[in-house]
């Protein structure tokens, strides 16, 4: 115990030191089997309206450590063609005594480029709103006076809005968006309570590009590549590099490895920050052609590691077939 709490006051007094003011957006291992968590423009993608629930425990054994969790569902609106694919999005997050939950909504309009309907580009939007919070009850503390710290639980409300843009074709696609817009021109007051600023949960804006693609192996074994590149032009670049196989059109099989990397030089960046290492492996089982159960587990290749017990994350998906079609085709992202 003395151990965790040593490693919770160093990350508390690293963060201090850098003079972070702007919260990182969450980033879960399975992202790939929910790419509307990354993208607005993926609304409808599946052709079939589709509900996601997930949830993440990030450093288990770690005090205070992140806890994630939410629910999706998209699809399309039957009008113009499938041209038009709508979704939405609840999700809370909490970590030590701050906590936010938010709901979006999306809209995605589908672009036809071929006459057999085999590729498409996709413009989407997003809008929703994101309540902050601080527990004071939560955090320890000498000076029972200070009154920097909330008595009980204190909360605000933001409005935000997201863009992408989303292409694909049965054996690719790439994917670029725009997280948290109206970060830019929300004042830190927002943030604050009593004349103090909680700076630390402040989010900033971020920019994702996403990319895969699938080969053929065999005719019952499939290789699924893929990355994401996350920005917000303040911390580090975020990279991740995945690949899976696919067994059966029934196993994702697979891992993915995520670490910072150094693009351009940017200002005020503490070099301590241009390591931060994690490898995971990820299943998904598909039962029959409705239902994906998806479990991931994380362990962090840094100096974390000694003080934390890994991530765990499960997923569990629902696919509503459309009753206008005999035959679905298949999806691989």
């Amino acid at each position: 115990m003395q151990n965790k709490l040593k490693a919770w006051f160093a990350a508390i007094a690293l963060t201090a030191s850098m003079q972070v003011k702007a919260q990182q957006n969450i980033q879960f291992s399975q992202y790939v089997f929910n790419g509307l968590s990354v993208n607005p423009a993926y609304a409808g993608y599946k052709g079939d309206w589709y509900l996601n629930t997930f949830y993440r425990h990030q450093w288990a054994g770690f005090p205070g450590a992140p806890r994630t969790g939410g629910v999706s569902l998209d699809g399309l609106t039957n009008a113009s063609d499938d041209k038009v694919g709508v979704g939405m999005q609840m999700m809370f997050d909490r970590t030590g005594p701050q906590e936010a939950l938010s709901l979006y909504g999306s809209y995605a309009y589908r672009i036809p480029l071929d006459n057999e309907d085999t590729r498409r580009l996709c413009l989407g939007i997003g809008a929703g709103v994101t309540q902050y919070g601080i527990d004071g009850t939560a955090l320890q503390y000498v000076d029972n006076a200070d009154e920097a710290i909330p008595v009980g639980k204190v909360t605000r409300w933001i409005p935000d809005a997201r863009f992408g843009i989303y292409y694909y074709t049965p054996s690719f696609y790439a994917g670029l968006s725009v997280m948290d817009l109206f970060s830019l021109y929300t004042d830190g007051s927002r943030y604050s309570w009593k004349g103090n600023a909680y700076e630390t949960i402040r989010k900033t804006q971020h920019t994702y590009f996403t990319a895969g693609t699938v080969f053929n192996l065999s005719e019952n074994l499939k290789l699924k590549p893929s990355m994401m590149w996350k920005e917000d032009f303040k911390g580090p670049s975020s990279l991740d590099l995945n690949a899976f196989l696919l067994i059966a059109e029934k196993l994702w099989v697979g891992g993915s490895y995520r670490t910072s990397i150094k693009l351009w030089n940017k200002a005020n960046l503490d070099a301590r920050l241009q390591q931060v290492n994690a490898a995971n492996v990820i299943l998904e089982y598909f039962i029959g052609n409705r239902f994906r159960l998806g479990y991931s587990y994380d362990l962090n290749v840094n100096r974390m590691a000694n003080y934390q017990a890994g991530s765990h994350e499960i997923s569990i998906g629902v696919l509503f077939p459309s009753k206008r079609y005999n035959i679905s085709n298949p999806r691989y992202f």
